[in-house]
């Protein structure tokens, strides 16, 4: 390799490729238009994930990956032909959890032309606005930096990631222009996660995304409903039916891949008074491994729906 690219590449896609098996699925965080859809999603790094070594992944990261990736991208424009290794990397720090690394090694791009690239920007961008270390103030700048991100991605090419996380975002934003604005992109934002579907029917993080859509609406409260009502001449609507069947869709095409759908299935059957079912996947909400903040906040939220439903934990 010329350039940039050189022995240092070498080196780090070696170490990459090597240990690149014991990624796992991260989360994002604070999803869309109501609390119910203040959620996280798994996301796939790899077609070959696994649960195995997320600390050994940590360890070896900071050992090879960040100081080889910090002398390999110091110079982003003399790498724009190398944009397969920078992706490369990204999904190696995504799925190790080093989010602000992540950030640091994609906001040299920011600029870019290249779509991949810039929808992780974006997830990028959106992560680190959830962290705890994360001004209110920075927050609100990094979730329209990612808006705007998704929304360059989209437009250079409309694969699945990018009409996913375009989607997200605008959800985000929405919490920052109330519930008016919320309620006014809920069809732009359905017809995104759809299309992610179309495009791609085997990602369970869409999948499980239009379950979330249909559980809001099939929840939604009066007042809001008032004011959809003065938006759309139809407005939006759906059932818990339509969102009990997306979480098992999902469930299907990648089992027991995000601790949230397992909570949402539990849910969505105790507001179908199915107390059976309801049960049966709060445990496996409750028993799902926490690798996150947001998985403990799904197990704490399973054990006290299953307190109302008379088990003794």
């Amino acid at each position: 390799m010329a350039g940039c690219a050189g022995v240092s590449r070498l080196i780090y896609v070696r170490h990459l490729r090597l240990f690149a098996g014991v990624c796992r699925h991260r989360c994002f965080r604070n999803s869309y238009l109501s609390r119910a859809l203040s959620t996280g999603v798994k996301e796939k790094v790899s077609s070959n994930t696994s649960n195995l070594g997320r600390g050994l992944t940590s360890t070896l990261l900071a050992y090879f990956g960040f100081e080889l990736y910090s002398n390999i991208t110091q110079s982003p424009a003399a790498c724009d032909s190398d944009k397969d290794d920078i992706i490369e990397q990204a999904d190696y720090l995504y799925g190790s959890g080093e989010t602000i690394k992540l950030y640091q090694l994609l906001i040299q791009y920011k600029d870019s032309e290249n779509a991949e690239l810039l929808w992780r920007l974006a997830r990028a961008s959106r992560d680190l606005a959830q962290l705890s270390s994360t001004s209110a103030d920075n927050k609100k700048k990094l979730i329209y930096e990612a808006l705007a991100y998704a929304k360059k991605s989209l437009d250079k090419e409309p694969n699945f990631a990018a009409h996913k996380w375009y989607a997200i975002c605008i959800s985000d934003v929405g919490d920052y222009e109330g519930t008016k604005a919320k309620i006014a992109n809920a069809y732009v934002i359905k017809e995104h996660f759809q299309k992610a579907i179309e495009l791609n029917p085997k990602d369970a993080t869409s999948i499980h995304l239009m379950g979330l859509w249909c559980f809001t609406f099939a929840e939604m409260p009066w007042y809001q409903q008032k004011i959809a009502s003065m938006l759309f001449a139809t407005p939006p609507t759906s059932t818990y039916e339509e969102a009990l069947a997306y979480f098992i869709k999902a469930e299907e095409v990648d089992p027991n891949f995000y601790s949230k759908n397992l909570l949402m299935l539990g849910k969505t059957y105790l507001k179908l008074k199915s107390q059976k079912m309801a049960l049966l996947w709060l445990t496996k909400a409750k028993d799902h491994p926490a690798y996150t903040e947001e998985d403990k906040q799904v197990q704490k939220e399973a054990v006290e729906l299953l307190k109302t439903l008379g088990v003794k934990i």
